[in-house]
Protein backbone atom coordinates (compact mmCIF):
# COMPACT_ATOMS: atom_id res chain seq x y z
CA UNK A 1 0.00 0.00 0.00
CA UNK A 2 1.67 2.93 -0.86
CA UNK A 3 2.02 5.96 1.39
CA UNK A 4 1.73 9.92 0.28
CA UNK A 5 4.81 11.93 1.79
CA UNK A 6 5.29 16.01 0.90
CA UNK A 7 8.48 17.47 1.22
CA UNK A 8 9.11 21.74 0.79
CA UNK A 9 12.28 23.93 1.64
CA UNK A 10 12.57 27.27 0.79
CA UNK A 11 15.54 29.57 0.80
CA UNK A 12 15.43 33.14 2.14
CA UNK A 13 17.76 35.04 3.56
CA UNK A 14 20.44 33.64 0.41
CA UNK A 15 19.62 31.85 -2.74
CA UNK A 16 21.21 28.42 -3.53
CA UNK A 17 24.34 28.43 -5.27
CA UNK A 18 24.72 26.45 -8.38
CA UNK A 19 27.21 23.97 -6.45
CA UNK A 20 24.27 23.23 -3.94
CA UNK A 21 21.63 22.75 -6.42
CA UNK A 22 23.46 20.16 -7.97
CA UNK A 23 24.12 18.53 -4.18
CA UNK A 24 20.41 18.45 -4.16
CA UNK A 25 19.71 16.90 -7.83
CA UNK A 26 21.72 14.45 -6.66
CA UNK A 27 19.55 13.19 -4.16
CA UNK A 28 16.64 13.64 -6.29
CA UNK A 29 16.28 13.86 -10.30
CA UNK A 30 12.50 14.45 -10.47
CA UNK A 31 12.31 17.21 -7.47
CA UNK A 32 11.32 21.06 -8.47
CA UNK A 33 14.72 22.55 -7.31
CA UNK A 34 15.56 26.30 -7.87
CA UNK A 35 17.63 28.75 -6.54
CA UNK A 36 14.38 29.40 -3.78
CA UNK A 37 13.30 25.96 -2.92
CA UNK A 38 13.08 22.67 -3.37
CA UNK A 39 9.50 20.36 -3.53
CA UNK A 40 8.86 16.79 -4.45
CA UNK A 41 6.21 14.12 -3.06
CA UNK A 42 6.70 10.43 -2.66
CA UNK A 43 4.39 7.60 -2.51
CA UNK A 44 6.60 4.71 -2.92
CA UNK A 45 10.11 6.07 -1.05
CA UNK A 46 11.00 9.08 0.55
CA UNK A 47 13.27 11.73 1.11
CA UNK A 48 17.48 10.03 0.56
CA UNK A 49 18.33 12.15 3.17
CA UNK A 50 17.73 14.21 6.20
CA UNK A 51 15.65 17.01 6.68
CA UNK A 52 17.56 18.48 9.42
CA UNK A 53 20.99 18.64 7.70
CA UNK A 54 19.38 20.48 4.56
CA UNK A 55 18.10 22.92 7.14
CA UNK A 56 21.16 23.47 8.29
CA UNK A 57 23.33 23.75 5.40
CA UNK A 58 20.56 25.59 2.63
CA UNK A 59 17.17 26.35 4.07
CA UNK A 60 15.57 28.53 6.31
CA UNK A 61 12.03 26.90 6.34
CA UNK A 62 10.66 23.44 5.61
CA UNK A 63 7.11 21.67 5.62
CA UNK A 64 6.87 17.76 5.71
CA UNK A 65 3.08 16.46 5.58
CA UNK A 66 2.34 12.58 5.48
CA UNK A 67 -0.90 10.91 4.77
CA UNK A 68 -1.11 9.17 8.22
CA UNK A 69 -1.75 12.17 9.76
CA UNK A 70 2.00 14.14 10.51
CA UNK A 71 3.19 17.11 9.84
CA UNK A 72 5.86 19.05 10.37
CA UNK A 73 7.00 23.15 10.04
CA UNK A 74 10.52 24.11 10.38
CA UNK A 75 11.82 27.45 10.51
CA UNK A 76 15.79 28.57 10.53
CA UNK A 77 16.75 31.85 12.26
CA UNK A 78 19.68 34.22 12.95
CA UNK A 79 21.50 33.01 16.36
CA UNK A 80 20.83 36.77 17.31
CA UNK A 81 17.60 37.01 16.31
CA UNK A 82 16.57 35.42 19.96
CA UNK A 83 17.97 34.92 23.36
CA UNK A 84 17.60 31.25 24.78
CA UNK A 85 15.38 32.30 27.80
CA UNK A 86 12.82 33.53 24.96
CA UNK A 87 12.11 30.49 23.47
CA UNK A 88 12.35 27.86 26.67
CA UNK A 89 9.01 28.70 28.24
CA UNK A 90 7.00 27.27 25.01
CA UNK A 91 8.79 23.79 24.70
CA UNK A 92 7.50 21.87 27.54
CA UNK A 93 4.62 20.04 25.04
CA UNK A 94 6.67 18.12 22.20
CA UNK A 95 4.45 20.04 19.84
CA UNK A 96 6.85 22.58 19.57
CA UNK A 97 10.70 22.30 20.01
CA UNK A 98 13.81 23.85 19.39
CA UNK A 99 17.57 22.99 18.27
CA UNK A 100 21.09 25.04 17.49
CA UNK A 101 23.81 25.57 16.11
CA UNK A 102 26.98 27.62 16.27
CA UNK A 103 24.66 30.59 13.56
CA UNK A 104 21.28 29.45 13.74
CA UNK A 105 17.92 28.14 15.67
CA UNK A 106 15.61 25.59 14.11
CA UNK A 107 12.28 26.06 15.49
CA UNK A 108 9.90 23.31 14.77
CA UNK A 109 6.45 22.88 15.18
CA UNK A 110 4.74 19.52 14.54
CA UNK A 111 1.66 17.07 14.18
CA UNK A 112 2.06 13.60 15.17
CA UNK A 113 -1.07 12.22 15.95
CA UNK A 114 -3.80 13.56 14.51
CA UNK A 115 -7.52 11.61 14.20
CA UNK A 116 -8.57 13.99 11.45
CA UNK A 117 -8.58 11.43 8.52
CA UNK A 118 -10.28 13.51 5.95
CA UNK A 119 -8.48 16.24 6.42
CA UNK A 120 -5.28 14.62 5.67
CA UNK A 121 -6.78 12.40 3.22
CA UNK A 122 -7.89 15.53 0.88
CA UNK A 123 -4.53 18.17 1.24
CA UNK A 124 -1.44 17.21 -0.04
CA UNK A 125 0.52 19.65 2.01
CA UNK A 126 0.91 22.03 -1.60
CA UNK A 127 0.06 25.32 -0.24
CA UNK A 128 1.05 25.06 3.27
CA UNK A 129 4.59 26.55 2.89
CA UNK A 130 2.83 29.63 1.54
CA UNK A 131 0.59 30.37 4.45
CA UNK A 132 3.15 29.65 6.78
CA UNK A 133 6.65 31.27 5.95
CA UNK A 134 5.00 34.84 7.35
CA UNK A 135 5.67 33.10 10.38
CA UNK A 136 9.46 34.06 10.09
CA UNK A 137 9.23 38.02 9.22
CA UNK A 138 6.67 37.75 12.47
CA UNK A 139 8.92 36.09 14.69
CA UNK A 140 12.04 38.35 13.67
CA UNK A 141 10.25 41.54 14.57
CA UNK A 142 9.25 39.66 18.07
CA UNK A 143 5.99 38.77 17.41
CA UNK A 144 5.71 35.45 19.74
CA UNK A 145 2.20 33.96 19.17
CA UNK A 146 3.41 31.11 17.07
CA UNK A 147 5.18 29.64 19.97
CA UNK A 148 2.91 30.01 22.16
CA UNK A 149 0.45 28.50 19.39
CA UNK A 150 3.23 25.56 19.25
CA UNK A 151 2.79 24.78 22.90
CA UNK A 152 -1.31 24.99 23.21
CA UNK A 153 -1.23 22.22 20.65
CA UNK A 154 -0.55 19.71 23.33
CA UNK A 155 -1.29 21.07 26.29
CA UNK A 156 -3.64 18.56 26.65
CA UNK A 157 -1.39 15.98 26.87
CA UNK A 158 0.69 17.79 30.03
CA UNK A 159 -0.72 17.29 33.50
CA UNK A 160 -3.27 19.89 34.95
CA UNK A 161 -1.27 21.39 37.30
CA UNK A 162 1.33 22.03 34.69
CA UNK A 163 1.25 26.22 34.19
CA UNK A 164 1.11 27.88 30.68
CA UNK A 165 3.89 30.30 29.48
CA UNK A 166 3.34 33.27 29.79
CA UNK A 167 0.53 34.08 27.02
CA UNK A 168 1.61 37.20 24.13
CA UNK A 169 -0.75 40.12 23.55
CA UNK A 170 -2.80 39.69 20.53
CA UNK A 171 -3.89 35.96 20.51
CA UNK A 172 -7.79 37.06 20.01
CA UNK A 173 -6.71 38.76 16.45
CA UNK A 174 -4.09 36.34 15.34
CA UNK A 175 -2.70 37.38 11.32
CA UNK A 176 -3.23 35.11 8.55
CA UNK A 177 -0.01 33.06 8.55
CA UNK A 178 -0.85 32.37 13.12
CA UNK A 179 -4.41 31.48 12.11
CA UNK A 180 -2.92 28.55 9.41
CA UNK A 181 -0.45 27.58 11.76
CA UNK A 182 -3.46 26.79 14.18
CA UNK A 183 -4.99 25.15 11.90
CA UNK A 184 -1.94 23.31 10.47
CA UNK A 185 -1.18 21.66 14.21
CA UNK A 186 -5.11 21.11 14.43
CA UNK A 187 -5.75 23.56 17.59
CA UNK A 188 -9.64 22.99 19.12
CA UNK A 189 -11.16 26.31 18.25
CA UNK A 190 -12.30 26.10 22.19
CA UNK A 191 -8.96 25.94 23.36
CA UNK A 192 -7.81 28.60 21.60
CA UNK A 193 -10.62 30.86 22.74
CA UNK A 194 -9.86 30.15 26.38
CA UNK A 195 -6.11 31.15 25.59
CA UNK A 196 -6.67 34.11 24.08
CA UNK A 197 -9.21 35.31 27.16
CA UNK A 198 -5.70 35.71 29.06
CA UNK A 199 -3.79 38.00 26.22
CA UNK A 200 -4.06 41.65 26.21
CA UNK A 201 -4.92 43.24 22.93
CA UNK A 202 -1.94 44.56 21.01
CA UNK A 203 -0.03 46.99 22.48
CA UNK A 204 -0.68 50.22 20.32
CA UNK A 205 1.62 51.72 18.15
CA UNK A 206 2.15 54.07 15.37
CA UNK A 207 1.25 52.85 11.74
CA UNK A 208 3.47 50.86 9.86
CA UNK A 209 4.10 53.92 7.66
CA UNK A 210 5.26 55.46 10.26
CA UNK A 211 7.50 52.75 11.57
CA UNK A 212 9.62 52.35 8.03
CA UNK A 213 9.67 56.22 8.33
CA UNK A 214 11.04 56.27 11.63
CA UNK A 215 13.48 53.43 10.95
CA UNK A 216 14.40 54.82 7.75
CA UNK A 217 16.27 58.40 9.83
CA UNK A 218 18.49 55.77 11.50
CA UNK A 219 20.04 54.26 8.42
CA UNK A 220 23.87 54.43 8.30
CA UNK A 221 25.61 55.61 4.78
CA UNK A 222 27.21 52.18 4.70
CA UNK A 223 23.89 50.46 5.20
CA UNK A 224 22.48 52.34 2.46
CA UNK A 225 25.23 51.81 0.20
CA UNK A 226 25.25 47.86 0.53
CA UNK A 227 21.45 47.58 -0.18
CA UNK A 228 22.04 50.08 -3.46
CA UNK A 229 25.29 48.11 -4.37
CA UNK A 230 23.33 44.87 -4.16
CA UNK A 231 20.76 46.00 -6.34
CA UNK A 232 23.01 47.70 -9.08
CA UNK A 233 24.72 43.69 -8.91
CA UNK A 234 21.76 41.84 -10.02
CA UNK A 235 21.58 40.86 -6.13
CA UNK A 236 17.39 42.23 -5.80
CA UNK A 237 16.44 39.32 -3.47
CA UNK A 238 19.58 39.69 -1.76
CA UNK A 239 19.22 43.59 -1.20
CA UNK A 240 15.11 42.61 0.02
CA UNK A 241 16.61 40.65 2.42
CA UNK A 242 19.09 42.78 4.09
CA UNK A 243 16.58 45.48 4.28
CA UNK A 244 14.06 43.29 5.75
CA UNK A 245 16.73 42.37 8.42
CA UNK A 246 17.77 45.79 9.12
CA UNK A 247 13.82 46.72 9.75
CA UNK A 248 13.37 43.68 12.09
CA UNK A 249 15.92 44.27 13.68
CA UNK A 250 15.28 47.74 14.66
CA UNK A 251 11.71 46.99 14.83
CA UNK A 252 12.19 44.53 17.87
CA UNK A 253 14.69 46.89 19.74
CA UNK A 254 11.98 49.81 19.48
CA UNK A 255 8.68 47.29 20.58
CA UNK A 256 10.28 44.58 22.68
CA UNK A 257 8.53 41.55 24.04
CA UNK A 258 6.85 42.47 27.22
CA UNK A 259 5.49 38.69 29.05
CA UNK A 260 4.33 38.35 32.18
CA UNK A 261 6.49 37.37 34.82
CA UNK A 262 4.96 34.64 35.66
CA UNK A 263 2.41 32.30 34.02
CA UNK A 264 -1.38 32.36 35.36
CA UNK A 265 -2.85 29.22 34.49
CA UNK A 266 -2.67 26.18 34.49
CA UNK A 267 -3.77 23.41 32.07
CA UNK A 268 -6.98 21.79 34.29
CA UNK A 269 -8.00 25.67 34.05
CA UNK A 270 -7.33 25.98 30.46
CA UNK A 271 -9.66 22.76 29.79
CA UNK A 272 -12.57 24.41 32.00
CA UNK A 273 -12.23 27.58 30.02
CA UNK A 274 -12.47 25.51 26.82
CA UNK A 275 -15.22 23.61 28.06
CA UNK A 276 -17.36 26.81 28.86
CA UNK A 277 -16.39 28.51 25.42
CA UNK A 278 -17.76 25.08 23.96
CA UNK A 279 -20.70 25.57 25.56
CA UNK A 280 -21.06 29.48 24.63
CA UNK A 281 -19.83 28.88 20.51
CA UNK A 282 -22.78 25.67 20.90
CA UNK A 283 -25.17 28.33 22.40
CA UNK A 284 -24.39 30.32 19.25
CA UNK A 285 -24.35 28.18 16.87
CA UNK A 286 -27.83 26.68 17.99
CA UNK A 287 -29.19 30.30 17.95
CA UNK A 288 -27.95 31.13 14.31
CA UNK A 289 -29.41 27.67 12.99
CA UNK A 290 -32.67 28.13 14.30
CA UNK A 291 -32.79 31.79 12.72
CA UNK A 292 -31.82 30.37 9.40
CA UNK A 293 -34.20 27.68 9.72
CA UNK A 294 -36.83 30.08 10.81
CA UNK A 295 -35.97 32.26 7.40
CA UNK A 296 -36.22 28.79 5.40
CA UNK A 297 -39.48 28.41 6.91
CA UNK A 298 -40.45 31.75 5.96
CA UNK A 299 -39.45 31.64 2.49
CA UNK A 300 -40.39 28.25 2.01
CA UNK A 301 -44.28 29.39 3.73
CA UNK A 302 -43.91 32.50 0.89
CA UNK A 303 -43.77 30.11 -2.23
CA UNK A 304 -46.55 27.56 -0.84
CA UNK A 305 -48.78 30.48 -0.78
CA UNK A 306 -47.91 32.06 -3.65
CA UNK A 307 -48.58 28.19 -4.80
CA UNK A 308 -51.95 28.06 -3.36
CA UNK A 309 -53.09 31.79 -5.21
CA UNK A 310 -53.44 29.05 -8.18
CA UNK A 311 -53.48 25.50 -7.40
CA UNK A 312 -54.97 23.66 -10.55
CA UNK A 313 -52.40 24.93 -12.44
CA UNK A 314 -50.06 22.52 -9.91
CA UNK A 315 -52.32 19.77 -9.89
CA UNK A 316 -51.79 20.04 -13.84
CA UNK A 317 -48.24 19.99 -14.08
CA UNK A 318 -48.55 16.61 -11.38
CA UNK A 319 -51.48 14.98 -14.03
CA UNK A 320 -49.11 15.55 -16.92
CA UNK A 321 -46.11 14.23 -15.03
CA UNK A 322 -47.50 11.38 -14.09
CA UNK A 323 -49.55 10.56 -17.54
CA UNK A 324 -45.80 10.78 -19.40
CA UNK A 325 -44.69 7.87 -16.99
CA UNK A 326 -41.26 6.56 -16.28
CA UNK A 327 -39.51 6.71 -12.91
CA UNK A 328 -38.63 10.71 -13.82
CA UNK A 329 -42.33 11.22 -14.37
CA UNK A 330 -43.60 9.38 -11.73
CA UNK A 331 -40.53 11.05 -9.50
CA UNK A 332 -41.52 14.82 -10.81
CA UNK A 333 -45.24 14.18 -10.12
CA UNK A 334 -44.59 12.52 -6.49
CA UNK A 335 -42.57 16.25 -5.64
CA UNK A 336 -45.40 18.40 -6.97
CA UNK A 337 -47.70 16.92 -4.62
CA UNK A 338 -45.87 16.63 -1.75
CA UNK A 339 -45.80 20.65 -2.18
CA UNK A 340 -49.56 20.66 -2.84
CA UNK A 341 -50.10 18.27 0.37
CA UNK A 342 -47.74 21.29 2.01
CA UNK A 343 -49.92 24.13 0.65
CA UNK A 344 -53.10 22.88 1.50
CA UNK A 345 -52.02 22.00 4.92
CA UNK A 346 -50.94 25.61 5.24
CA UNK A 347 -54.13 27.57 3.86
CA UNK A 348 -56.19 24.98 4.13
CA UNK A 349 -56.21 21.44 5.63
CA UNK A 350 -55.54 18.27 5.04
CA UNK A 351 -58.76 16.80 4.34
CA UNK A 352 -58.63 19.59 1.53
CA UNK A 353 -55.81 17.99 -0.15
CA UNK A 354 -56.93 14.47 0.09
CA UNK A 355 -60.19 15.61 -1.99
CA UNK A 356 -58.18 16.63 -4.32
CA UNK A 357 -55.93 13.90 -4.72
CA UNK A 358 -58.61 11.23 -4.94
CA UNK A 359 -59.77 13.40 -7.80
CA UNK A 360 -55.79 13.09 -9.25
CA UNK A 361 -55.91 9.40 -8.93
CA UNK A 362 -59.29 8.52 -11.06
CA UNK A 363 -57.22 8.28 -14.33
CA UNK A 364 -53.91 6.77 -12.78
CA UNK A 365 -55.16 4.51 -10.43
CA UNK A 366 -53.28 1.24 -12.45
CA UNK A 367 -49.88 3.24 -12.40
CA UNK A 368 -48.83 1.08 -9.48
CA UNK A 369 -45.53 2.27 -9.64
CA UNK A 370 -46.81 6.01 -9.08
CA UNK A 371 -48.62 4.47 -6.58
CA UNK A 372 -45.98 3.09 -4.14
CA UNK A 373 -44.27 6.46 -4.69
CA UNK A 374 -47.08 8.56 -3.04
CA UNK A 375 -47.44 5.47 -0.27
CA UNK A 376 -43.51 6.28 0.17
CA UNK A 377 -44.05 10.00 0.50
CA UNK A 378 -47.12 8.93 3.17
CA UNK A 379 -49.49 10.91 0.75
CA UNK A 380 -51.78 7.81 -0.38
CA UNK A 381 -52.48 4.39 2.13
CA UNK A 382 -54.27 3.03 -0.61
Amino acid sequence: MSEYQYYEFAAIDRPLTRDEICKLRAVSTRAVITPTGFNNHYEWGDLKADPADWMRLYFDAFVYWADWCSCWLVLRFPKAAFHKADLEPFTECHTFSMKSSNTHWLLEWSLDESEDYERFAEDDGRGWMRRLLPLRDELLRGDLRSLYLGWLAGAKELDDGDLEPPPPSGLKELSPAQEALAEFLGIDPDLLEAASSGSASMSSRESEAQDIAAWLETWRIPDMQDVVKRIALGQAQEAEQRVKSLYAAWLKAQHPVSLPASPTRCVAELCELARSAAAVRQAREAKERAAREAKQRQRREADLRRMMDAPDERWKDADTQATRGGASGYDEAVRILTELAEGYALVYNREAFDHGLRRFLVPHAKRAALLRRLADAGLWSG
